[in-house]
């Protein structure tokens, strides 16, 4: 199992837009569509890697917690499905409705949005303000398949009550690790 680290992007970074395929849909939506009017919240993730398996329950509670406070959820999968054909976007689509999935789950076949939030890994997390301008990049809390912490979300979970609050939010922010993006070989 791959233990990549997220790449940190500036705090202040605006969020690039994008029209996606949200495979719960099967429509085309962008990221205004998706913004929430307190924050948003960008996640890449994938259907098969282990580190976003252990933590779909707990992203699905978060975008519950969250959403009707005007945090916008979106979760992004870019990983090449001609090697990694568990990450289809009809299997997205099922992982979403398997997991309860309150959000639009995206399929990034270009690669282009994941290359645009210099994205490295999955999971890999990311808070704009209402704003749309960065205001957290990291990990969700300390929990990683087989080291005993349970998955509570707490790294982020700080950083949306200190968003919705007005405070500052710690600019120690510790890289999320997961598996690496799965890139298209060109």
């Amino acid at each position: 199992m791959s233990r990549t680290p997220s790449n940190m992007l500036p705090l202040g970074t605006i969020a690039s837009s994008f029209n996606l395929l949200n495979t719960v849909t099967n429509t085309f939506s962008n990221l205004q569509d998706s913004k929430g009017n307190n924050g948003t919240v960008i996640m890449f993730i994938s259907n098969h890697c282990p580190f976003v398996k252990h933590i779909n329950a707990e992203i699905s509670r978060l975008a519950k917690d969250y959403t009707e406070k005007g945090i916008g959820f979106v979760a992004i999968c870019s990983n090449d499905i001609k090697n990694y054909p568990q990450d289809a976007p009809h299997l997205m689509k099922q992982l979403a409705q398997e997991e309860n999935f309150t959000f639009p789950y995206f399929y990034d076949e270009t690669q282009k949005t994941a290359t645009d939030y210099d994205a490295a890994c999955t999971p890999d997390f990311y808070l704009f303000n209402a704003d749309l301008k960065l205001a957290y990049h990291g990990q969700l809390d300390d929990s990683r398949p087989g080291n005993g912490i349970p998955v509570t979300g707490s790294d982020l979970r700080n950083a949306l009550k200190a968003l919705l609050l007005g405070n500052p939010i710690n600019s120690n922010q510790k890289p999320s690790i997961g598996c690496n993006i799965k890139w298209i070989n060109h």
